[in-house]
């Protein structure tokens, strides 16, 4: 939840700025759950194969993350 909230709050803001400020917030609420999903996998919780899911999508967002913070550079 912490993820798109965050993208969606940086974009109600006024300025680029502020923008990059809460996506670098999105970014590391993704490396948050990155780290989650290892220790759940770390420790046998939950399904393997949800959490390998998961954690691609992770990635994927993260590098989506990465590609709007790249063009908005500034």
């Amino acid at each position: 939840m912490s993820i798109p909230s965050n993208i969606a709050e940086g974009q109600g803001r006024m300025t680029t700025g502020e923008f990059r400020q809460f996506l670098g917030v999105a970014r590391g609420s993704n490396f948050e759950l990155q780290t989650q999903l290892e220790i759940a996998r770390f420790l046998g919780i939950g399904d393997p194969g949800q959490i390998d899911e998961a954690d691609a999508i992770s990635h994927e967002v993260g590098k989506m993350i990465y590609a709007i913070l790249d063009k908005i550079k500034g």
